[in-house]
């Protein structure tokens, strides 16, 4: 049941890092060069602020490129997706790839995936499918599109690499900490000023939501299997929804509530154990 809490918070965290890059720049309190570096430099001097009281001895050189690069590359594509791409098509091209992702990583490891995993993953993202498909048939921008795709394999390497993490607190820092110069750097090459509500949403992002929330992550990542934290992810753009709805006064609409459910479904279906089974 606590690592179930843990990994609820978690998805929580990341829906609101959602929320709170749609109101970054759809509102044009900040550019994507910007939000990017800011959030990235916030996380990073959150987390090696952390790491230092804990008046432990700590190397902040990483043990692997994996780590800096992917979040680096998962950080600049999402926010430079959300330039040309809608919230809908975001979600779908981001949480499809993740899944591709890190089911072919399940496979290649042999990891065991029982066929009511695969089916409660099929359902899951019918449901996303169903709440985030884009109205009209719009065409999709092509440089957003890769932009995404760029992002969710970044954020599946990110993920996959956090499943050894043996410190997670400090291996999250380290991340923040290699991937920030190049975040500024491409801010300084495309240079835009935040206002002061940009600045306080990326800090808010960088800090809390990205900073500790992935540190969570890291947390729980080792404790779960591959494809069980791909699926878990699903749940993300449901609960961005409703933060929509809660702090941006979306409509709660019957489409909504029914791919929530059935997003919710294909989780539950997923991650359900008959009694006596082991935990994936």
């Amino acid at each position: 049941m606590r690592l179930v809490l843990l990994v609820t918070l978690t998805m929580v965290a990341f829906a609101a890092n959602s929320v709170l890059n749609r109101l970054a720049l759809e509102t044009g309190s900040a550019g994507p060069a910007a939000y990017a570096a800011i959030r990235l430099m916030a996380g990073a001097l959150t987390l090696c602020m952390l790491v230092a009281m804990r008046g432990r001895a700590a190397s902040f050189w990483p043990s692997s490129a994996v780590g800096p690069t992917s979040l680096l590359v998962y950080v600049l594509g999402f926010s430079f997706a959300y330039v040309t791409l809608d919230a809908g098509a975001g979600a779908l091209f981001l949480f499809g790839g993740v899944q591709v992702t890190m089911f072919v990583s399940a496979v290649l490891s042999k990891e065991k995936i029982l066929p009511q995993k695969w089916a409660g993953a099929a359902l899951a993202f019918a449901g996303l499918c169903y709440l985030m498909w884009p109205a009209g048939g719009a065409p999709v921008a092509l440089s957003g599109a890769l932009m995404m795709l760029a992002a969710a394999v970044g954020w599946g390497l990110y993920s996959l690499a956090g499943r050894g993490a043996r410190d997670p607190l400090l291996q999250t820092a380290v991340n923040f900490l290699w991937a920030s110069p190049v975040a500024a750097l491409v801010w300084v090459l495309l240079p835009d000023w935040p206002s002061a509500a940009g600045w306080g949403l990326a800090v808010v992002s960088g800090a809390l939501t990205s900073g500790l929330g992935y540190a969570l992550w890291y947390r729980v990542l080792p404790a779960i299997s591959a494809s069980t934290a791909a699926v878990a992810q699903l749940t993300v753009p449901v609960l961005a929804v409703i933060g929509g709805v809660v702090f941006l006064g979306e409509a709660a609409t019957l489409h909504v509530l029914v791919a929530a459910a059935m997003v919710l479904g294909g989780v539950a279906l997923s991650l359900y154990r008959k009694s006596g089974s082991s935990a994936s």
